[in-house]
């Protein structure tokens, strides 16, 4: 059984379909996203799945239950937002506390204890939001969702307002919280990298649709449409072959073998570990290749030439 399967999902609002006919089953004990640009439709969804909006039409479907009516509290989910929502006259260990208080959990305190624990903020209990950081401000909120042990924790952008090495950390974190609890995870995020360093799967959307819904491996090799392989990451046109520029090369001469292009060097990008080389197709049109720092031997002005493998090329209908 499934603990999540939206099955036709629709959400209208005055003037708009926010959220188009989106089908997705998710298997319990992951850990998924849901990815794309802002207006896509992606925490739509997420919030017809905590039950903060109904669905226009469709079903949402909780552990093989309907719950299309149900309301946030009466479904065993739990929604991390990203503005914390913490309350600011409860200590941290009182925030993580409240939700049990509210269902008369017996032992409460040491379960909100051990909450805080597995998020290395159990030195913190006693402190109040004010004096918290964003990243343990984050913690709290996830101790909060994670205490109450429910079968899928919503996740609305949760790591945007943290600066990017905090960022880095929390992604670590999240992910071997979701390993220790077993809890099944969904991710709402604009943030390519985010998505793809954390999910088991994820699903791309785009005007209110799902465009495809793999792993990681799949929706960046094997891009389903356009959308998704330039979403994903850069990508170089050559006619109606896609190329990634970490799989274009740069040659002096012009290979013996495989598709190429002439070009000349139009700048030349350090990036620390690696080098983005970017290039003015003879035929018109740029291209970037991704080159390994020790391999940057090109200079502004070169003529070179592109290739790369037929086997890495992306086309699409």
């Amino acid at each position: 059984m499934h603990v999540l399967e939206l099955r036709n999902v629709v959400k209208e609002f005055p003037g708009q379909r926010a959220v188009d006919g989106v089908t997705l089953a998710l298997e319990r004990g992951g850990f998924y996203s849901l990815l794309g640009p802002s207006g896509c439709g992606k925490t739509t969804t997420l919030r017809m799945v905590g039950g903060f909006e109904k669905p226009s039409s469709g079903d949402v479907f909780l552990n093989g239950e309907r719950v299309n009516e149900r309301k946030p509290y009466e479904r065993n989910v739990s929604t991390v937002f990203q503005s914390y929502a913490l309350f600011p006259h409860l200590t941290a260990l009182g925030n993580v506390e409240f939700g049990l208080r509210e269902r008369g959990v017996a032992g409460r305190r040491e379960r909100a204890m051990n909450a805080l624990e597995l998020v290395k903020l159990s030195a913190r209990a006693q402190r109040f939001p004010a004096a918290l950081s964003g990243g343990e401000k984050q913690r709290v909120a996830l101790a909060r969702s994670l205490v109450l042990e429910p079968q899928l924790l919503l996740l609305d952008e949760p790591l945007a307002a943290l600066d990017p090495d905090l960022r880095k950390q929390m992604r670590a974190e999240l992910k071997a919280m979701q390993r220790q609890t077993g809890i099944t995870f969904l991710l709402v995020t604009h943030d390519q990298e985010e998505a793809l360093s954390l999910s088991d799967k994820l699903a791309v959307m785009n005007s209110g649709r799902i465009e495809q819904f793999g792993t990681p491996e799949d929706v960046y090799l094997r891009p389903a449409s356009a959308f998704v392989a330039g979403f994903l990451g850069a990508v170089n046109w050559f006619g109606d072959a896609g190329v990634r520029p970490e799989a274009t090369r740069i040659a002096r001469e012009r290979p013996a073998e495989g598709p190429s292009r002439r070009a000349s060097v139009a700048s030349v990008v350090f990036l620390g570990n690696r080098v983005h080389v970017h290039m003015a197709l003879d035929e018109g049109g740029r291209a970037v290749a991704e080159l390994p720092r020790a391999q940057d031997q090109f200079r502004e002005g070169d003529a070179v030439w592109l290739h790369w493998n037929a086997a890495d090329e992306m086309r699409f209908p």
